[in-house]
């Protein structure tokens, strides 16, 4: 009686769809079937705290995934504030329950031999916008920028005296990184190809043919396309090449604190994701490699 009136309310009151609804029907009664398990005689209103816990528990123990949990129980919590507000209940039993936590799943990332294999074997072609994609690819995965970084770079942020440049972070928070001579070496022929095909623009570093700054989806169409010649990842984005630059500085003994510099973090904790990726790693080498694994 009680769940019946709560999906008049929904369809009528709130204008749910009748697939949510439905939804939100299945949802109590499985915790009605529950809960009656134990006590034949119990009713919503009846149960408490401890019931909605064990529910909890009995899903997680048949596999449930933790998104399909935290589902019910926000089945759950929209009933019992209804029943509350209607007065039916006295105290809402899922208040203090917090729902599972779900796993986050870990970053994409290429291997160091996809990336040579593409970088130094792979041949990009002649001409300018060849020599641009290139450079691109080669700075996003040799430093870690974000592909904002990378679109918002000027000339006078590349420093080829001193190998360095100067990127503008979140918040407009600016670190210099450093760059390798192999990298130098291929941005400088960048800027030489620039300069002799493209009309001079505003000081931007990377341009289109007609000399106006990148633009997010032609640096992402750009880095798919490419990264496709070599990966069979899912994800083929800039940002994949940002996973690929912390997970290689990991894997070849760079300290985390380091690597949260160089990324422009403001937490460790948020840099300390990519340990997960070496671990992960170091798993696959040990069971394929040990008799016993």
């Amino acid at each position: 009686m009680l769940v019946d009136a709560f999906l008049d309310y929904l369809r009528a009151g709130r204008n749910y769809s009748l697939h949510t609804v439905d939804g939100y029907g299945r949802d109590l009664r499985q915790f009605e079937e529950f809960f009656r398990e134990e006590n034949p005689e119990a009713e919503f209103s009846t149960v408490g705290e401890a019931a909605v816990r064990s529910w909890m528990v009995s899903l997680m123990d048949e596999g449930r995934s933790p998104a399909s949990v935290n589902r019910k129980l926000s089945s759950l919590r929209t009933f019992y504030r209804y029943l509350r507000k209607n007065k039916v209940v006295a105290v809402n039993p899922t208040t203090r329950i917090p729902g599972p936590k779900k796993r986050k799943a870990l970053p994409a990332f290429l291997r160091e031999k996809e990336m040579d294999l593409l970088l130094d074997e792979i041949p990009f072609g002649e001409g300018f916008e060849a020599c641009r994609d290139k450079a691109m690819i080669e700075l996003l995965y040799s430093t870690g920028i974000r592909q904002s970084e990378l679109i918002g770079l000027n000339d006078s942020d590349v420093d080829f005296s001193s190998r360095q440049i100067k990127v503008n972070g979140k918040r407009n928070k600016q670190r210099l990184i450093p760059c390798g001579a192999g990298l130098m070496d291929c941005l400088r022929k960048y800027v030489d190809e620039r300069n002799g095909a493209v009309p001079s623009g505003e000081g931007a570093f990377f341009v289109l043919k007609d000399g106006r700054r990148m633009y997010p989806m032609a640096v992402y169409t750009i880095v798919k396309r490419n990264l496709s010649k070599v990966a069979t990842l899912k994800k083929k984005s800039p940002h994949v090449l940002r996973h690929t630059f912390a997970t290689v500085m990991l894997n070849n003994g760079a300290d985390l604190k380091s690597v949260k510099e160089l990324l422009g973090h403001e937490s460790l904790q948020t840099t300390e994701v990519y340990t997960h990726v070496t671990f992960e790693e170091l798993k696959k080498v040990y069971e394929q490699a040990h008799p016993r694994a």
